[in-house]
């Protein structure tokens, strides 16, 4: 895939997420002397991007809160059960709002919703990449992240939580799209 020479009108189109390629992870301290990494293994999204005018771009996520895995089963059905609620709150979801190219990054605000609760966020793109593909047609690929505080969005369990863990987690998402004939 190339990304240096793309011309970004030709992104221009209608996207889906393709899973399979796709991770949306996190990371987060752990008494503070450690990290937690994990991953959502249930979602699915999609994008309008408009590679003349960023602008018009649009895109949603919709993560299924229940899918967290960390590679503890203990830990996870804490994070599913105490931390999300996902019983009460199945999904976690991103609508964006606004997007504006900044040099190399595209800053996607929108809200983000956990636990019911509604945030605005931005999240730093930098497209990785851009291609045919054999199989599925036009591809695109994006990387970015932002760092949040759980406790906007009530993610907590106890005050105890509140010591040993740490109060921001980094969202990582590392997503590729396929263009939609």
């Amino acid at each position: 895939m190339q990304t240096a020479t793309t011309d970004l009108g030709e992104l221009t189109g209608d996207y889906v997420i393709d899973t399979a390629r796709t991770r949306i992870g996190f990371v987060g301290r752990h008494t503070m002397a450690t990290r937690v990494r994990g991953w959502f293994e249930a979602f699915e999204g999609g994008a309008y991007l408009d590679g003349d005018d960023p602008s018009k771009s649009d895109a949603e996520l919709t993560i299924q809160a229940g899918s967290i895995r960390t590679g503890d089963r203990r830990r996870d059905g804490h994070l599913c059960g105490k931390f999300l609620d996902a019983d009460g709150h199945p999904a976690i979801t991103f609508v964006s709002t606004g997007v504006v190219r900044a040099g190399e990054l595209f800053k996607v605000a929108g809200d983000l919703t956990i636990r019911g609760v509604t945030r605005s966020v931005t999240i730093d793109f930098r497209l990785t990449g851009v291609g045919n593909d054999p199989e599925d047609g036009f591809r695109v690929g994006f990387a970015g992240g932002v760092t949040i505080d759980r406790d906007d969005w009530a993610v907590n369990w106890n005050a105890l939580t509140g010591v040993l863990i740490s109060k921001t987690v980094t969202l990582e998402l590392e997503v590729a799209m396929v263009r939609r004939p």
